[in-house]
């Protein structure tokens, strides 16, 4: 199968690298967002998101011809949707509105012998579902609906990314990727696809197993993390330092705990285990519970933070409290499910202190946080009365310690 054009779906912080890194190795690449900003940007050879050493190579392939952002499909060998998957609620239903906005908006173009691949981060099932949409929208293809479907018009497989922000050009090319077909030959033909970059192995299985491989990534994740959290807040309780207890245990030859931090953000592990949750609630017990403890932290910062402002006493003024970092992992520009965005907004209602915000890799606060002013590093340090870090930017890493950090 010869790939030479191929269609991403969402121009965010996987999409656009996704898209950029084949056009990068000479595929012909044509994404998809709803953004008009985003288009714009980068049919400028510019981008609209903060990756280090992205914006070079899409100046190079815009330039080159072999990327170009539109908001309307066109027809390819390939589609990739890599679109949101957030929650519908409370009870945390995963909305999958956005993988279904893109199969409308590419289906009309679809051809005998494609490939779509979904790799939004989906619970199990979602790329079934996907193919359920397709199969609706076009009567004329035949799509696979079980691994035993061998004369199919069009192949659909499922896969994940698994990159770390601030190094994904490097992990889009160097990382495994696991692969999971509704048949088996759908996946050898999303493989074929995905060989035009990755460097890394491309791993067969099924599409359900590979969705769940996802989410149980992130979930592992999660639940050591939360470990680490709920240490901190013991440590608190027991008035004993959680680095040094820490550094301590984990020198140990098997232990290797994590760092705590204010919470757990980001698209991926603050979000995939409760797709583990919503589908078996019974079951995900351990998966649950660590859930819950890092949701919980950033209610115990907050906590914290308002114990030091009554220290304070009275100022003759509302006190000054600065809070350094909002993205939910240090140096990079991402809000999306950033704890200290949380930690950030219920400060905020306290009418009864001045908020200073520091994140250097914003120009604007986020329509979410309505109060607080963002300033410089320079400007809060010396006006702040009290100084709670949240994030372990690097603009943040040589200041002197007099200030709550929750992060090591």
């Amino acid at each position: 199968m010869s790939i030479n054009k191929i269609s991403v779906s969402g121009l965010g912080y996987i999409g656009l690298p996704t898209a950029t890194m084949f056009a990068h190795y000479g595929a012909h690449v044509i994404g998809l967002d709803v953004n008009q900003h985003a288009i714009e940007t980068i049919n400028q050879g510019k981008i609209h998101i903060v990756e280090p050493g992205l914006e070079e190579i899409v100046k190079k392939v815009v330039e080159s011809g072999h990327l170009k952002a539109s908001l309307i499909a066109e027809p390819a060998d390939a589609f990739l949707i890599a679109v949101p998957t957030p929650f519908k609620g409370e009870d945390y239903t995963p909305d999958l509105s956005y993988i279904e906005a893109a199969v409308k908006t590419i289906a009309p173009v679809l051809e005998k012998g494609n490939v779509v691949i979904l790799e939004s981060t989906s619970p199990v099932g979602a790329t079934e579902q996907m193919v359920e949409w397709l199969s609706t929208l076009r009567t004329d293809l035949t799509f696979p609906r079980t691994e035993h479907d061998t004369d199919c018009d069009v192949y659909v497989a499922y896969c994940p990314e698994r990159v770390l922000p601030g190094q994904v050009i490097r992990e889009l090319v160097e990382n495994d990727r696991t692969i999971g077909g509704i048949t088996p030959e759908s996946a050898k033909k999303a493989a074929e696809v995905y060989a035009i970059f990755v460097k890394g192995e491309l791993v067969i299985t099924n599409a359900r197993t590979a969705e769940m491989t996802k989410l149980t990534e992130n979930a592992f994740r999660d639940v050591n993390i939360a470990f680490a959290n709920e240490l901190s807040l013991i440590g608190d309780r027991l008035d004993i330092n959680v680095w040094e207890l820490i550094e301590l245990a984990n020198r140990h030859p098997r232990v290797n705990i994590l760092s705590p931090g204010a919470g757990v953000g980001g698209h991926c592990i603050a979000v995939d285990p409760w797709f583990i949750v919503n589908k078996t609630p019974d079951l995900a017990q351990m998966v649950g519970t660590a859930r819950r403890v890092n949701d919980n932290k950033p209610k115990w910062v907050v906590e914290k933070i308002e114990q030091e402002i009554e220290k304070l006493g009275d100022l003759g003024r509302k006190p000054k409290v600065a809070l350094f970092g909002l993205a939910f992992k240090p140096n990079i520009d991402d809000l999306r499910e950033s704890p200290a965005v949380e930690i950030a907004q219920n400060m905020g209602k306290n009418s009864n202190i001045d908020l200073l915000l520091v994140e250097p890799n914003i120009q604007v606060l986020p329509n979410k946080i309505t109060q607080g002013t963002l300033c410089s590093l320079e400007h809060a340090s010396k006006e702040a009365d009290v100084i709670a870090v949240l994030v372990k930017h690097k603009e943040f890493i040589q200041l002197k310690n007099n200030f709550m950090s929750f992060v090591g």
